[in-house]
C-alpha cells in the first residue's frame, strides 16, 4: 500500500460502487476532500458489486484467468483482513478455504480441474497446493455434503467477504469521514475535468463509462458480462466455506454467508441483457445446488438478480490516465470482471500509487495494465 499523503488534495469521484467508494475512503483517511458521485444511492441497488458471491478465490479462479489475476487475488487477501477490521461497522470475512466437488460421471473433468491448479501452484510458488479429499477427509471438512460426494478437492487459504456488508459499512464509514456523497446524481466526469479545484477526477462507473472508453485512446471496449444469482435462505444446510461444483454444463458456487443465507450462482454469459433471470436459468441453478445438500429442498429463495460486470476486451481490468492540457487529471479504473472482490485490493493500492507518483510499481509487479494518454485538446490550446 502506498505512504503517500493526500492531505489537502481535493479529488471528484464518479461511481459509488465497490472500488469509488474504496478510493473515497482510501482518500479520506489520508486527509483529501473528497467528492463522490452516483446515479444511484447508498445502498448500491445498481452497483454490479451488490450482485455478487464476493469469493476471493485465486487458486480456483486460476483455471480460467491469467496469471497476473492470480497474483491481484493473492495480494488482495490479507488486504481485505486489514480493510474490514478498520471499519466501523463489522463485515463478514471467512479464510477457510473453498471445496471442489463433482459427481461421479464428471470424474474426468474433475481430474482435469486438478491437474491445471496443480500446474498453476508450480508455476506460482506463493499458491497453496489443493489437496484431495477422500470421503473420509471429506466427512471431517464438510460433514454435509459427505453423504453425496465420496470424494472433494480442498483448496487452503482462500476466502469470501459478505458484498453486501461491505457496501453498507463502506456507506457508513464515508459519512463518518465527511466525504460529500452526491447520491442520485448523475454526472459526466467530462464536466468535473472543467473544474480546477480538483486534483483529479477518477471514473469508476463499470458499465457506465462504457461511452467514455469506447472514445478514451486506449483502443480497449468496454462490454457488460451478464451474471445471475440467487439468494436462499436454508437453515437446514450447514456448508462451512464456498462450495463448487464442477459440472460440464452448468457449474455453479454456493458461498455461505451469516444466519444461514447462501449465494448461489453461475458463470457468465457474454450479455449485457439486464433482464431478469430466465425459468431455465434459475432450474438449472436450483437443481444443481439440491443434487450438493437435499437440505436446500426447504430453501427460501429471498431473491433471483441478475447484474452486468464491467469487462475489457481481454477480460483484464485496467488503469487509464489523461492528461490533457487545460483540463484536470482523468483516472479510469475498469474491467474488473467476475473477479472484482477478489482484486479490488490490488487495484485500489496500484490507483493510489498512480495519483501520487504518475506510475505503480505494485502494478508492475503484479501484471496490472496501466495506459497514459497525454495530449492537448484543440477547444482548449487554441
Amino acid at each position: 500500500m502506498t505512504s503517500a499523503s493526500f492531505s489537502n488534495g481535493k479529488y471528484a469521484i464518479v461511481g459509488g460502487g465497490l472500488m469509488g467508494r474504496l478510493l473515497a475512503l482510501a482518500l479520506a483517511k489520508d486527509g483529501a476532500q473528497v467528492d463522490l458521485f452516483d446515479k444511484g444511492g447508498p445502498e448500491a441497488a445498481h452497483a454490479a458489486a451488490r450482485i455478487a458471491a464476493a469469493m476471493l478465490a485465486p487458486l480456483a479462479e486460476s483455471a480460467i484467468t491469467e496469471d497476473s489475476v492470480v497474483r491481484m487475488g493473492l495480494y488482495s487477501l490479507p488486504r481485505w483482513k486489514e480493510l474490514t477490521q478498520g471499519l466501523a461497522e463489522s463485515v463478514y470475512f471467512q479464510q477457510d478455504g473453498t471445496l471442489i466437488l463433482w459427481h461421479r460421471q464428471d470424474a474426468s473433468e474433475a481430474e482435469r480441474f486438478a491437474a491445471h491448479l496443480a500446474k498453476n501452484c508450480l508455476s506460482n510458488p506463493d499458491l497453496s497446493a489443493p489437496q484431495k479429499l477422500n470421503n473420509e477427509a471429506l466427512r471431517e471438512l464438510e460433514p454435509g455434503v459427505a453423504d453425496r460426494f465420496t470424494q472433494g478437492l480442498y483448496l487452503p487459504n482462500e476466502g469470501q467477504l459478505d458484498n453486501r456488508q461491505l457496501l453498507d459499512a463502506l456507506a457508513v464509514e464515508l459519512k463518518l469521514l465527511k466525504v460529500n456523497c452526491h447520491w442520485h446524481t448523475e454526472i459526466d466526469p467530462a464536466i468535473l475535468r472543467k473544474e480546477t479545484s480538483y486534483r483529479a477526477v477518477i471514473d469508476c462507473r463499470g458499465t457506465g463509462a462504457k461511452e467514455s472508453w469506447a472514445s478514451s485512446e486506449t483502443s480497449n471496449s468496454l462490454r457488460g458480462v451478464r451474471g445471475e444469482v440467487i439468494r436462499l435462505h436454508a437453515p437446514e444446510v450447514k456448508l462451512r466455506r464456498p462450495t463448487r461444483l464442477i459440472h460440464p454444463r452448468y457449474p455453479i458456487y454456493i458461498a455461505p454467508k451469516e444466519n444461514d443465507i447462501y449465494v448461489v450462482g453461475a458463470t457468465e454469459i457474454e450479455s449485457d441483457d439486464l433482464s431478469e433471470m430466465s425459468v431455465r436459468s434459475a432450474m438449472e441453478l436450483l437443481s444443481a445446488v439440491y443434487t450438493v445438500h437435499s437440505g436446500f429442498a426447504e430453501a427460501r429463495i429471498l431473491e433471483m438478480a441478475t447484474q452486468c460486470r464491467p469487462t475489457l476486451k481481454n477480460n483484464l481490468p485496467e488503469i487509464h490516465t489523461s492528461k490533457d492540457k487545460g483540463l484536470t487529471d482523468l483516472i479510469m479504473i475498469n474491467g474488473l470482471y467476475r473477479h472484482g472482490f477478489m482484486i479490488a485490493p490490488a487495484v485500489l493500492d496500484c490507483a493510489l500509487q498512480v495519483l501520487e507518483q504518475g506510475s505503480s510499481k505494485t502494478a508492475l509487479e503484479l501484471g496490472l495494465s496501466i495506459a497514459h494518454s497525454s495530449h492537448c485538446i484543440e477547444a482548449v490550446c487554441a
